[in-house]
């Protein structure tokens, strides 16, 4: 849960004593199954809490399902270009995984995050779609949803798809096909960069995190396999050989929880914030698509306004009755090419503010999992040791 304010002088500031601060927080809680077979899904409980007028100053609790999230998303990367859009999690299409505890609440979990990272952006909270989604109830999303045209209705929502149309181009270019029309700017360029060495290294993180989770689980069955192992040699043996073969299984049995338990921390602590941010990085790509888009637009307007002028005054030198739609032609295309000429713009200020924002939360992000990563490293190392250390005078006394 977040909560976010803002100043005296944002555009909803609460109509309560100008001594309250404004807070907009959201809640994704209680996920439950419904339907059955392939019709089955499960739904959230998204619970509000602001004192933002426009959210009618009581708390709001609706019903949503991953579709209405990615509804909201779409929205969101059509609207507000040049902002990095919070990333969701991937939709899960194996059966015996996508309906398991451990799923659900993986995606319970970064739904919340998801939710909560729109919510506390200045720009993106003030979004009227985050308030149809946190305040409509469900037959109005359900019909928003059916109406949705957006680029992610037409294309698999997935945002590595835009990457693909980007690598076709690459492509082209390679094989002379096409000529780039590529932004010439160092520091954008530095970005890039920047932007695709990270998702390397955060998946490379990611996928030894996956490795070490998988590994604590499985010594933490085999600690309960040789537990059963030990108790029941202890039980064959008898005396005291047994007794200290039985509490040897016991407590590898208890360690064998206790791994079980850190494997699971580890998951949701560690694996799943470094999946997201990988996530938020493709998110980040496809702002920089969206950004090389905006460019080539503006390039070929210029180009084309150039043929226009040319056509245009060899028309007045020949006196051409066409002169006159010619002038209108010019003066819409200038029009539009000086929007998009601000759109790129825009695009290129909202993303300098975005890269540093997003470095900062990352840095927080971060620290906090390495941080929660090493002091679960501690804690179960500990426990480990002290177990094992507890039974070195039994042991010694059945050697001896």
């Amino acid at each position: 849960m977040i909560t976010t304010q803002r100043s005296s002088s944002g555009p909803l500031q609460s109509s309560r004593s100008p001594s309250s601060p404004s807070y907009l927080s959201v809640s994704v809680t209680d996920p439950v199954k419904l339907g059955n077979g392939v019709q089955a899904y499960i739904s959230y409980r998204v619970i509000t809490k602001s004192n933002f007028p426009e959210y009618q100053g009581t708390d709001k609790i609706v019903i949503r399902r991953y579709s209405d999230f990615v509804w909201l998303r779409d929205r969101l990367f059509e609207r507000y270009k040049g902002i990095f859009i919070p990333p969701l999690p991937e939709k899960s299409t194996v059966e015996k995984f996508r309906f398991s505890a451990e799923f659900i609440e993986m995606r319970r979990q970064a739904l919340d995050v998801f939710v909560n990272r729109v919510a506390s952006h200045q720009d993106l909270q003030q979004s009227e779609d985050l308030r149809t989604f946190l305040l409509a109830d469900e037959e109005t999303m359900e019909r928003l949803r059916s109406q949705d045209t957006g680029i992610f209705k037409k294309k698999p929502a997935d945002l590595m798809q835009i990457f693909k149309d980007v690598q076709s181009k690459v492509t082209d270019v390679v094989l002379g096909k096409e000529k780039p029309v590529e932004e010439s700017n160092p520091e954008y360029e530095k970005m890039k960069h920047y932007i695709f060495e990270l998702e390397n290294h955060l998946a490379e993180a990611q996928k030894h995190a996956y490795r070490l989770v998988k590994r604590h689980r499985e010594l933490g069955q085999s600690l309960s396999d040789f537990g059963k192992a030990a108790k029941l040699l202890g039980a064959c043996e008898g005396d005291t050989l047994g007794k200290a073969f039985s509490e040897v299984g016991t407590k590898s049995e208890i360690l064998s929880v206790k791994l079980q338990k850190e494997a699971h921390q580890l998951l949701m602590n560690f694996e799943e914030p470094l999946k997201d941010y990988v996530r938020a990085v493709q998110s980040i790509k496809a702002t920089i698509a969206e950004r090389a888009n905006a460019f080539r637009h503006q390039c070929e307007l210029a180009e084309t306004i150039k043929l226009k002028e040319i056509n245009l005054d060899k028309l007045l030198l020949t006196r051409s009755d066409k002169v006159g739609e010619a002038e209108f032609e010019y003066k819409e295309l200038k029009a539009e090419s000086e929007e998009a000429t601000r759109r790129f713009e825009t695009i290129v200020r909202l993303m300098n503010e975005e890269i540093v924002r997003f470095q900062e939360q990352k840095t927080q992000d971060m620290g906090v999992a390495f941080h929660e990563f090493a002091k679960g490293q501690a804690r179960l190392a500990n426990g480990i040791a002290d177990a094992w250390r507890s039974l070195l005078p039994k042991l010694e006394a059945c050697s001896s």
